[in-house]
């Protein structure tokens, strides 16, 4: 292979590594949520909020609260905020002292799925 071909090769293979770790990095990932992941809580909270870092569609992400025997604790009424669509929240009864489960999935706009799950510890 001559000089002029293998340096455009080289830049080829260069660009399409750049292209596909932005593809990787598009998508939308837990920035923060509330209770804190691995947090221990004083005092039952209301609701589980989750801040993405893309914005999210309603239709098809989801979270749920899971107790230590398996079964989903929360009121069932996720929503993606309207004012805020990278937010994802889901209500909660009181809930006993005890350790749960946070399992979520979001889908952002741009079609990207990730999921993941976080735990929590609940203390009088």
């Amino acid at each position: 292979m001559n000089m002029p071909m293998k340096y455009a090769m080289r830049t080829i293979v260069a660009l399409a590594a750049l292209v596909m770790a932005q593809a990787v990095l598009a998508h939308t990932m837990l920035e923060h949520a509330n209770p804190a992941v691995g947090s221990t809580v004083h005092g039952a909270p209301a609701k589980v909020e989750l801040w993405f870092t893309e914005e999210l569609e309603p239709s098809f992400s989801t979270v749920k609260v899971i107790d230590v025997n398996g079964r989903q604790v929360d009121r069932m009424n996720q929503e993606v905020d309207r004012s805020d669509s990278s937010r994802l929240r889901v209500s909660l009864p009181a809930l006993a002292p005890g350790v749960y489960r946070v399992v979520w999935r979001a889908v952002s706009v741009d079609s990207h799925v990730t999921e993941g799950d976080y735990k929590f510890e609940l203390v009088p």
